[in-house]
């Protein structure tokens, strides 16, 4: 189960996800569960001024591919500050957007994995419930990241 937490403490939002095991799960769920929190923490190891936006999708496409995963293209990180959704946006998956992170920026990394096909099917009538076109097993983390003058922090840890 995906539990995902926004918040906002003096004007400023917060947004985040974590997975949480039930009962037993299989293997194909482990896999996902492991995948997309290595593919978050990736990610967020490569975060500091110069980098390039793209950069992030990369680590996060190389290590599930790797793990014979899939990064769905639907849903992208976003900035986040003083509204819950700022630009830019934050792909998962490849792409070839050439902004230079910066400190000061602040945005969120949350890559979705599937165990099978990328593509996710969004529910015509909550138009909110995503699921696998193939019924496989999907995995979610999300922080939400400043960017420093020689790296980052995450600002969704708990203390």
């Amino acid at each position: 189960m995906n539990i995902d937490v926004s918040v906002i403490v003096n004007g400023y939002y917060g947004d985040c996800s974590r997975m949480v095991k039930i009962g037993e799960v299989s293997t194909e769920k482990q896999l996902v569960y492991d995948v997309s929190r290595e593919c978050l923490n990736r990610s967020i190891e490569i975060v500091r001024p110069g980098v390039m936006l793209y950069e992030i999708a990369d680590a996060i496409e190389d290590y599930a591919a790797s793990q014979e995963c899939s990064v769905v293209h639907q849903f992208v990180g976003h900035g986040v500050g003083i509204e819950f959704h700022e630009p830019p946006q934050v792909p998962h998956h490849r792409n070839r957007i050439k902004i230079p992170l910066e400190e000061g920026m602040t945005f969120t990394i949350e890559p979705m994995i599937n165990a099978g096909v990328a593509e996710a099917v969004i529910d015509p009538i909550t138009q909110w419930i995503a699921t696998t076109k193939d019924g496989k097993p999907s995995a979610q983390w999300e922080h939400t990241l400043l960017v420093t003058e020689s790296g980052c922090e995450i600002l969704t840890l708990p203390k």
